[in-house]
């Protein structure tokens, strides 16, 4: 009997979690207010710090990247831009529909300094960014 309560247990802890990763997944992608009142999503990034640069990998399949909008304001970057469905699949039956659609936008403090350089470089559905560090005077980044 031990075992499987056990069981029972571990199964029940399983479910919770897979419940807290559901709520998450839902709650990332659902549409917010941004500046300009706009609805907007949020696509998922990854954001790493080298001695050179900060880089920025921001997960966008089916988004052309050459209409995203990257800025920095106050020290954060801003990312912006939309998502539209292709013509062909407007009057479409849709029967799952996970990849959001629309506007979104992300903005992602960045860590302190200056930056003198910006690469942009589109691969496998995300958009990478290179903030490139410049000196501080003193030859410190």
């Amino acid at each position: 009997m031990p075992i499987f309560r056990a069981r029972n247990w571990m199964w029940a802890e399983a479910m919770d979690a897979l419940e807290r990763v559901e709520r998450l997944h839902t709650k990332s992608f659902e549409p917010r207010r941004h500046v300009g009142g706009r609805a907007s999503w949020e696509p998922p990034v990854d954001m790493l710090e080298t001695d050179e640069e900060v880089l920025i990998l921001i997960s966008l399949p089916g988004v052309d990247p050459e209409q995203v909008v990257t800025t920095i304001e106050d020290g954060v970057l801003i990312i912006f831009g939309q998502r539209i469905l292709p013509p062909e699949l407007r009057t479409a039956v849709i029967h799952r529909l996970e990849l959001p659609q629309g506007c979104f936008e992300r903005r992602l403090p960045l860590p302190p300094g200056r930056y003198d350089g910006v690469r942009r470089i589109a691969t496998n559905g995300c958009l990478y960014v290179g903030l490139h560090k410049s000196p501080a005077p003193g030859g410190r980044r």
